[in-house]
């Protein structure tokens, strides 16, 4: 996109003052996000977004729900002071601008003094991603999550996309014969059958909508530059009613791989939820407890299912930089998700003490 054509349209959300500079920012995998610098004084930096219509058909639906964590957040039920929400900047009166190609554009507040993680997540790391987690879901509990729109309907529906990967795999014209493919093919039939484990626990009623963020990968999570403390939980376009046991999945998915073949860490997981579990203790009951395994065990399957579905499609909805990108981004999740199968027992038996530990304190 040119440099003019996004200038143009940065200006749009300043009161006063210019355009200085405009950046493309970080390697999401659906919107286009750029760094922007002014020379006014009172907003000198900020984060503007074009929010991606292939994947959100509705996209001012998502700036609804985020006004919605914004005014949540500033009736201060729970002090947000230890994790930052990025706030929306408006366009005029209106929370987004849409330009003639019908695109939508979003601005929002930049979080000073902060970085994405640089190299592989350690322990301290693993404590503060299980910190700012528990508390977005913290901030959060008191909020009826059935006022927020579902902006991505079907995300994180496992039974849905299985469905949809079957129906893909027939009508494919790919070689199904090479060594990757086959990997997948064979994880998906072997772990397919848990695939509704979660969705059965909500219709029975033993796991709640709450609010969730949706997409709580390491690279969402903020860290100050100056002390590394997780300081903002970022990309909120997936925020919507959903189950906890999603993001805490997605969490420990992402923090938790390691090495090539991929590895499940268990002393990062042990970490990440004990540090998680300090923050949501009083609302987390004993069904979430009984749940945790099966997430860890469902998320890597969830998206390694979607990344080779879409390798099936020809790379529809992933962004890649080459033709087998997801297929070698499905092949690490069917690896992660086998390294927590032989490890189950140590991680029920982990999460089992976990909770000894909540209830004593």
């Amino acid at each position: 996109m040119a440099y003019q054509t996004v200038t143009v349209i940065a200006k749009r959300f300043l009161v006063r003052g210019s355009v200085v500079s405009v950046d493309r920012l970080g390697g999401g995998l659906i919107n286009d996000t750029f760094q922007v610098e002014t020379d006014d004084h009172a907003l000198p930096r900020f984060i503007l977004q074009r929010i991606n219509r292939k994947v959100f058909a509705r996209p001012q639906q998502i700036m609804e729900n985020l006004a919605i964590l914004q005014a949540h957040i500033g009736a201060g039920a729970i002090p947000a002071v230890d994790l930052q929400i990025p706030a929306i900047i408006t366009a005029g009166n209106a929370l987004y601008f849409q330009d003639g190609n019908g695109d939508f554009w979003r601005a929002l507040t930049f979080i000073d003094n902060s970085c994405t993680l640089q190299g592989p997540p350690d322990i301290a790391v693993a404590e503060q991603v299980g910190f700012a987690l528990g508390r977005f879901h913290r901030l959060f509990s008191s909020l009826d999550s059935a006022s927020l729109q579902d902006t991505l309907p079907g995300f994180h529906c496992t039974p849905e996309y299985l469905e949809h990967y079957r129906r893909v795999l027939e009508q494919t014209d790919l070689d199904l014969r090479s060594g990757d493919v086959v990997f997948c093919v064979e994880s998906i039939a072997d772990n397919g059958v848990d695939a509704a484990v979660l969705e059965d626990a909500r219709e029975q009623g033993m796991l709640p909508l709450r609010v969730i963020h949706g997409d709580p990968k390491l690279d969402n999570f903020l860290f100050a530059k100056d002390c590394g403390k997780a300081i903002s939980l970022i990309d909120l376009d997936t925020v919507k009613p959903g189950l906890l046991h999603y993001d805490i999945g997605d969490c420990l998915r992402s923090c938790c791989q390691r090495g090539a073949p991929v590895v499940f860490d268990l002393s990062l997981c042990r970490a990440m939820l004990k540090s998680y579990l300090s923050e949501v203790d009083s609302f987390f009951t004993g069904q979430d407890y009984r749940f945790l395994f099966p997430a860890i065990r469902l998320i890597p399957f969830e998206l390694g299912l979607r990344f080779f579905t879409d390798y099936l499609q020809g790379n529809r909805y992933f962004k890649v930089t080459r033709p087998r990108q997801n297929l070698q981004r499905a092949r690490a999740q069917f690896q992660l998700l086998q390294s927590i199968v032989e490890q189950e027992r140590a991680i029920r038996e982990m999460i089992a003490a976990l909770r000894r530990c909540q209830t004593d304190n």
